[in-house]
Protein backbone atom coordinates (compact mmCIF):
# COMPACT_ATOMS: atom_id res chain seq x y z
CA UNK A 1 0.00 0.00 0.00
CA UNK A 2 1.26 3.43 -0.87
CA UNK A 3 0.43 7.03 -0.09
CA UNK A 4 -0.15 9.71 -2.59
CA UNK A 5 -0.19 13.71 -2.69
CA UNK A 6 -1.67 15.36 -5.37
CA UNK A 7 -0.80 18.97 -6.35
CA UNK A 8 -2.97 20.82 -7.92
CA UNK A 9 -5.66 19.06 -6.71
CA UNK A 10 -8.36 21.50 -7.56
CA UNK A 11 -8.36 21.42 -11.46
CA UNK A 12 -9.14 18.98 -14.00
CA UNK A 13 -6.26 17.01 -14.15
CA UNK A 14 -6.26 17.13 -10.25
CA UNK A 15 -9.99 15.83 -9.99
CA UNK A 16 -9.38 13.25 -12.42
CA UNK A 17 -6.30 11.32 -10.46
CA UNK A 18 -8.80 11.83 -7.50
CA UNK A 19 -11.42 9.77 -8.87
CA UNK A 20 -9.36 7.23 -10.33
CA UNK A 21 -7.22 7.07 -6.80
CA UNK A 22 -10.14 6.79 -4.92
CA UNK A 23 -11.03 3.30 -6.48
CA UNK A 24 -7.12 2.29 -6.25
CA UNK A 25 -6.75 -0.79 -4.25
CA UNK A 26 -3.24 -0.45 -3.44
CA UNK A 27 -3.49 3.48 -2.39
CA UNK A 28 -4.25 4.16 1.52
CA UNK A 29 -4.11 7.53 1.70
CA UNK A 30 -4.13 10.24 -0.51
CA UNK A 31 -3.18 14.15 0.73
CA UNK A 32 -4.90 17.03 -1.50
CA UNK A 33 -2.96 20.46 -1.63
CA UNK A 34 -2.89 23.26 -3.87
CA UNK A 35 -2.90 27.12 -3.79
CA UNK A 36 -6.97 28.15 -4.67
CA UNK A 37 -9.75 26.75 -2.71
CA UNK A 38 -7.89 25.45 0.39
CA UNK A 39 -9.74 24.57 3.38
CA UNK A 40 -12.91 23.36 1.03
CA UNK A 41 -13.74 19.63 0.99
CA UNK A 42 -12.99 18.30 -2.06
CA UNK A 43 -16.38 17.10 -2.27
CA UNK A 44 -17.81 20.50 -1.68
CA UNK A 45 -16.00 21.58 -4.51
CA UNK A 46 -16.90 18.59 -6.88
CA UNK A 47 -20.10 17.16 -5.34
CA UNK A 48 -19.92 13.80 -7.55
CA UNK A 49 -17.20 12.55 -4.91
CA UNK A 50 -19.22 12.67 -1.68
CA UNK A 51 -18.45 9.85 -0.04
CA UNK A 52 -15.56 8.62 -1.87
CA UNK A 53 -13.18 11.90 -1.42
CA UNK A 54 -13.92 13.97 1.82
CA UNK A 55 -11.06 15.44 2.85
CA UNK A 56 -10.14 19.21 2.44
CA UNK A 57 -7.64 20.73 0.39
CA UNK A 58 -4.37 21.73 1.92
CA UNK A 59 -1.88 24.86 1.55
CA UNK A 60 1.46 23.74 0.22
CA UNK A 61 3.11 24.68 3.30
CA UNK A 62 0.56 22.56 5.22
CA UNK A 63 2.52 20.09 7.92
CA UNK A 64 0.17 17.38 6.00
CA UNK A 65 1.19 18.47 2.76
CA UNK A 66 4.92 18.87 3.87
CA UNK A 67 5.34 14.97 4.45
CA UNK A 68 6.41 12.37 3.28
CA UNK A 69 4.48 10.80 0.34
CA UNK A 70 5.31 7.41 -1.82
CA UNK A 71 4.49 9.33 -4.78
CA UNK A 72 3.48 13.23 -5.93
CA UNK A 73 1.42 13.77 -9.22
CA UNK A 74 1.99 17.45 -10.01
CA UNK A 75 -1.03 18.67 -12.17
CA UNK A 76 0.27 22.09 -12.23
CA UNK A 77 1.11 24.52 -15.14
CA UNK A 78 4.37 24.62 -17.01
CA UNK A 79 7.16 25.92 -14.15
CA UNK A 80 5.97 24.31 -11.00
CA UNK A 81 6.98 20.77 -11.05
CA UNK A 82 10.89 21.57 -12.04
CA UNK A 83 10.83 23.76 -8.82
CA UNK A 84 9.28 21.49 -6.64
CA UNK A 85 10.13 17.57 -8.02
CA UNK A 86 13.44 18.10 -5.94
CA UNK A 87 11.87 18.71 -2.62
CA UNK A 88 9.71 15.46 -3.14
CA UNK A 89 12.40 13.74 -4.93
CA UNK A 90 15.05 14.09 -1.73
CA UNK A 91 12.21 12.64 0.82
CA UNK A 92 11.96 9.47 -1.41
CA UNK A 93 8.93 10.28 -3.19
CA UNK A 94 8.78 9.06 -7.12
CA UNK A 95 7.26 11.90 -9.02
CA UNK A 96 5.09 12.07 -12.02
CA UNK A 97 4.61 15.77 -13.67
CA UNK A 98 1.37 16.06 -16.06
CA UNK A 99 3.29 19.63 -17.65
CA UNK A 100 6.71 20.14 -19.83
CA UNK A 101 8.75 20.57 -17.63
CA UNK A 102 10.28 16.97 -17.51
CA UNK A 103 8.96 15.65 -21.11
CA UNK A 104 12.61 16.67 -22.24
CA UNK A 105 15.46 15.11 -21.60
CA UNK A 106 18.14 17.78 -22.75
CA UNK A 107 18.15 21.76 -22.48
CA UNK A 108 17.83 21.83 -25.97
CA UNK A 109 14.68 20.47 -26.62
CA UNK A 110 12.94 21.63 -23.58
CA UNK A 111 14.44 25.44 -24.70
CA UNK A 112 12.69 24.80 -27.81
CA UNK A 113 9.65 23.68 -26.17
CA UNK A 114 9.21 26.36 -24.01
CA UNK A 115 9.96 29.05 -26.62
CA UNK A 116 7.10 28.10 -29.17
CA UNK A 117 4.93 28.47 -25.71
CA UNK A 118 6.55 32.28 -24.71
CA UNK A 119 7.93 31.50 -21.79
CA UNK A 120 11.46 31.64 -20.48
CA UNK A 121 13.60 28.81 -21.54
CA UNK A 122 15.38 28.60 -18.20
CA UNK A 123 15.08 25.37 -16.74
CA UNK A 124 15.18 25.69 -12.83
CA UNK A 125 16.33 21.96 -12.29
CA UNK A 126 18.00 21.19 -15.36
CA UNK A 127 20.20 18.52 -13.92
CA UNK A 128 17.16 16.49 -13.39
CA UNK A 129 16.03 16.11 -17.07
CA UNK A 130 17.92 13.07 -17.73
CA UNK A 131 17.05 11.34 -14.48
CA UNK A 132 13.48 11.73 -16.23
CA UNK A 133 11.40 9.43 -18.32
CA UNK A 134 9.03 9.98 -21.42
CA UNK A 135 5.83 9.03 -19.89
CA UNK A 136 4.40 6.75 -22.34
CA UNK A 137 3.96 3.38 -21.32
CA UNK A 138 3.94 2.11 -24.57
CA UNK A 139 7.31 2.81 -25.39
CA UNK A 140 9.34 3.07 -22.73
CA UNK A 141 8.03 0.74 -20.59
CA UNK A 142 11.11 -0.87 -18.75
CA UNK A 143 12.60 2.76 -17.98
CA UNK A 144 9.70 3.82 -16.25
CA UNK A 145 10.06 0.41 -13.63
CA UNK A 146 13.04 1.83 -12.73
CA UNK A 147 13.00 5.46 -13.09
CA UNK A 148 11.60 7.85 -10.23
CA UNK A 149 10.86 11.19 -12.18
CA UNK A 150 8.11 10.91 -15.02
CA UNK A 151 7.35 13.49 -17.37
CA UNK A 152 3.56 13.11 -18.70
CA UNK A 153 3.21 13.70 -22.28
CA UNK A 154 0.90 16.07 -23.67
CA UNK A 155 -2.47 14.91 -24.99
CA UNK A 156 -2.35 15.68 -28.49
CA UNK A 157 1.53 14.43 -28.52
CA UNK A 158 0.36 10.56 -27.30
CA UNK A 159 -2.87 10.67 -29.43
CA UNK A 160 -0.57 11.01 -32.59
CA UNK A 161 2.43 9.11 -31.23
CA UNK A 162 0.56 5.22 -30.38
CA UNK A 163 -1.28 6.33 -33.84
CA UNK A 164 2.04 6.59 -35.88
CA UNK A 165 4.42 4.78 -34.00
CA UNK A 166 4.19 1.05 -35.66
CA UNK A 167 3.76 2.61 -39.25
CA UNK A 168 7.24 4.96 -38.52
CA UNK A 169 8.95 1.99 -36.94
CA UNK A 170 8.28 -0.35 -39.96
CA UNK A 171 8.64 2.45 -42.45
CA UNK A 172 5.61 1.88 -43.52
CA UNK A 173 4.83 5.35 -45.03
CA UNK A 174 7.10 8.35 -46.52
CA UNK A 175 8.40 10.00 -43.69
CA UNK A 176 8.00 13.69 -45.43
CA UNK A 177 4.19 12.79 -45.75
CA UNK A 178 3.03 12.46 -42.59
CA UNK A 179 0.06 14.87 -41.45
CA UNK A 180 -1.57 15.09 -37.92
CA UNK A 181 -4.83 16.95 -38.20
CA UNK A 182 -6.22 16.72 -34.49
CA UNK A 183 -9.38 18.30 -32.70
CA UNK A 184 -9.56 18.84 -29.36
CA UNK A 185 -12.64 19.33 -26.81
CA UNK A 186 -12.65 22.53 -24.75
CA UNK A 187 -11.58 20.99 -21.21
CA UNK A 188 -8.11 20.85 -23.05
CA UNK A 189 -7.66 24.41 -22.31
CA UNK A 190 -7.90 23.85 -18.46
CA UNK A 191 -10.04 24.60 -15.46
CA UNK A 192 -9.26 28.56 -15.38
CA UNK A 193 -12.09 30.63 -17.41
CA UNK A 194 -10.54 32.81 -20.20
CA UNK A 195 -12.86 34.53 -22.93
CA UNK A 196 -11.94 31.96 -26.05
CA UNK A 197 -13.62 29.35 -23.91
CA UNK A 198 -16.88 31.18 -22.59
CA UNK A 199 -19.94 29.48 -24.29
CA UNK A 200 -20.89 32.08 -26.55
CA UNK A 201 -17.75 31.70 -27.62
CA UNK A 202 -17.26 27.95 -28.10
CA UNK A 203 -21.13 26.96 -29.19
CA UNK A 204 -21.25 26.33 -32.83
CA UNK A 205 -17.27 27.24 -32.96
CA UNK A 206 -14.52 25.26 -34.29
CA UNK A 207 -11.08 27.11 -34.90
CA UNK A 208 -7.17 26.24 -35.81
CA UNK A 209 -4.72 27.61 -33.13
CA UNK A 210 -1.16 27.70 -33.30
CA UNK A 211 -0.26 27.35 -37.02
CA UNK A 212 2.61 28.84 -36.16
CA UNK A 213 4.22 25.85 -34.36
CA UNK A 214 2.27 23.74 -31.72
CA UNK A 215 4.08 22.84 -28.75
CA UNK A 216 3.76 19.10 -28.92
CA UNK A 217 4.72 18.72 -32.13
CA UNK A 218 7.90 18.29 -30.61
CA UNK A 219 7.44 15.30 -28.60
CA UNK A 220 6.06 13.80 -31.49
CA UNK A 221 8.78 14.58 -33.92
CA UNK A 222 11.32 13.56 -31.22
CA UNK A 223 9.48 9.90 -30.68
CA UNK A 224 9.09 9.40 -34.50
CA UNK A 225 12.73 9.90 -35.22
CA UNK A 226 13.61 7.41 -32.40
CA UNK A 227 11.95 4.73 -34.07
CA UNK A 228 13.03 5.59 -37.97
CA UNK A 229 16.35 6.01 -37.14
CA UNK A 230 16.10 9.29 -39.66
CA UNK A 231 14.78 12.63 -39.05
CA UNK A 232 10.89 12.90 -39.11
CA UNK A 233 9.19 16.18 -39.64
CA UNK A 234 5.14 16.08 -39.64
CA UNK A 235 2.98 18.77 -40.11
CA UNK A 236 0.72 19.19 -37.29
CA UNK A 237 -2.48 21.44 -36.84
CA UNK A 238 -4.72 21.51 -34.14
CA UNK A 239 -7.85 22.78 -34.24
CA UNK A 240 -10.57 23.21 -30.76
CA UNK A 241 -14.01 21.72 -31.01
CA UNK A 242 -17.34 22.99 -29.02
CA UNK A 243 -16.99 19.36 -26.79
CA UNK A 244 -16.51 18.92 -23.33
CA UNK A 245 -13.98 16.21 -23.55
CA UNK A 246 -11.79 13.97 -26.35
CA UNK A 247 -9.25 14.29 -29.26
CA UNK A 248 -9.64 13.26 -32.18
CA UNK A 249 -6.25 12.90 -34.65
CA UNK A 250 -6.70 12.22 -38.33
CA UNK A 251 -3.05 10.68 -39.25
CA UNK A 252 -1.91 10.57 -42.48
CA UNK A 253 1.08 9.55 -44.49
CA UNK A 254 1.70 7.99 -47.90
CA UNK A 255 2.86 4.61 -48.20
CA UNK A 256 6.26 3.25 -49.26
CA UNK A 257 5.98 1.41 -52.88
CA UNK A 258 5.16 -2.37 -52.61
CA UNK A 259 3.66 -2.22 -49.38
CA UNK A 260 0.30 -3.65 -48.91
CA UNK A 261 -2.52 -3.13 -46.35
CA UNK A 262 -2.47 -6.39 -45.09
CA UNK A 263 1.13 -5.42 -44.14
CA UNK A 264 0.21 -2.43 -42.19
CA UNK A 265 -2.71 -4.37 -40.55
CA UNK A 266 -0.39 -6.98 -39.33
CA UNK A 267 2.27 -4.43 -38.48
CA UNK A 268 -0.07 -2.57 -35.92
CA UNK A 269 -1.41 -5.71 -34.52
CA UNK A 270 2.41 -6.83 -33.44
CA UNK A 271 3.76 -3.67 -32.31
CA UNK A 272 0.35 -3.16 -30.19
CA UNK A 273 -0.07 -6.76 -28.98
CA UNK A 274 1.11 -6.27 -25.37
CA UNK A 275 -0.76 -2.42 -25.08
CA UNK A 276 -3.87 -3.61 -23.09
CA UNK A 277 -5.26 0.32 -23.35
CA UNK A 278 -4.71 0.11 -26.95
CA UNK A 279 -7.62 -1.06 -29.55
CA UNK A 280 -7.45 -1.70 -33.10
CA UNK A 281 -10.58 -1.44 -35.39
CA UNK A 282 -10.82 -1.79 -39.01
CA UNK A 283 -12.25 0.81 -41.21
CA UNK A 284 -16.43 0.05 -41.07
CA UNK A 285 -16.15 0.53 -37.40
CA UNK A 286 -18.30 3.24 -35.90
CA UNK A 287 -16.06 4.47 -33.32
CA UNK A 288 -15.75 8.43 -31.81
CA UNK A 289 -14.73 9.78 -29.12
CA UNK A 290 -17.42 8.99 -26.73
CA UNK A 291 -16.27 5.42 -26.52
CA UNK A 292 -13.21 6.10 -24.58
CA UNK A 293 -14.72 8.96 -22.77
CA UNK A 294 -13.66 8.70 -18.82
CA UNK A 295 -11.16 5.83 -19.88
CA UNK A 296 -7.72 5.49 -20.59
CA UNK A 297 -8.09 3.65 -23.86
CA UNK A 298 -6.58 4.70 -27.36
CA UNK A 299 -8.77 3.45 -29.94
CA UNK A 300 -6.99 3.47 -33.36
CA UNK A 301 -8.89 2.90 -36.69
CA UNK A 302 -6.16 1.74 -39.26
CA UNK A 303 -7.03 2.23 -42.59
CA UNK A 304 -5.41 2.24 -46.13
CA UNK A 305 -6.56 4.42 -49.01
CA UNK A 306 -6.23 2.05 -52.29
CA UNK A 307 -7.13 4.82 -54.54
CA UNK A 308 -4.45 7.10 -53.08
CA UNK A 309 -2.24 4.62 -51.45
CA UNK A 310 -2.59 6.50 -47.98
CA UNK A 311 -2.39 5.44 -44.56
CA UNK A 312 -5.22 6.93 -42.39
CA UNK A 313 -5.21 6.43 -38.60
CA UNK A 314 -7.73 7.91 -36.42
CA UNK A 315 -6.88 8.42 -33.13
CA UNK A 316 -9.45 8.37 -30.44
CA UNK A 317 -8.39 9.26 -26.74
CA UNK A 318 -9.83 10.95 -23.61
CA UNK A 319 -7.66 14.03 -23.02
CA UNK A 320 -8.19 14.25 -19.44
CA UNK A 321 -7.34 9.86 -18.95
CA UNK A 322 -5.32 8.68 -21.56
CA UNK A 323 -3.99 12.27 -22.36
CA UNK A 324 -3.70 13.02 -18.57
CA UNK A 325 -4.43 11.41 -15.36
CA UNK A 326 -5.42 7.75 -16.95
CA UNK A 327 -1.99 8.00 -18.37
CA UNK A 328 -0.29 9.21 -15.04
CA UNK A 329 -2.17 6.53 -13.26
CA UNK A 330 -0.78 4.12 -15.69
CA UNK A 331 2.75 4.88 -14.82
CA UNK A 332 2.07 4.71 -11.36
CA UNK A 333 1.18 1.15 -11.31
CA UNK A 334 4.35 0.24 -14.05
CA UNK A 335 6.26 2.38 -11.18
CA UNK A 336 4.95 0.32 -8.03
CA UNK A 337 5.09 -2.72 -10.03
CA UNK A 338 0.90 -2.85 -9.66
CA UNK A 339 -1.06 -4.21 -12.94
CA UNK A 340 -1.12 -1.59 -15.78
CA UNK A 341 -4.99 -1.44 -15.65
CA UNK A 342 -5.04 -1.46 -11.87
CA UNK A 343 -7.86 1.51 -11.01
CA UNK A 344 -7.95 1.93 -14.96
CA UNK A 345 -10.33 -1.30 -15.84
CA UNK A 346 -13.29 0.01 -16.93
CA UNK A 347 -15.11 0.69 -19.91
CA UNK A 348 -16.76 4.20 -20.26
CA UNK A 349 -20.10 5.56 -20.65
CA UNK A 350 -22.70 5.66 -23.40
CA UNK A 351 -24.54 7.49 -24.22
Amino acid sequence: MITAKIVGAGGYGGVGITELLSRHPQVKSKTLVDVAETGMLMSDLYPHLKGFCDQPILKPDDPAALAPHDVVFFSTPDGVGMVEARKELEKGAKVIDYSGDFRFQTMEEFTEYATRLGKSPEHKSADLLPQSVYGVAEFYREEIKRKKLIGNPGCFAISCELGLAPAVKNKLVDFASIICDCKTAVSGAGKKPAPAFHFPARHDNMNVYRLSGHQHVIEVEREMTKFAGAPVALTFTTQVMPACRGILSCIYGTLRPGVTPAQVTEAYKEFHKNNVFVRLFGNKATVGTVDVRGTNYCNLIVDVDVRTNRLRVISHIDNLMKGQAGNACQNMNIMFGFPETMALDRPGQYP
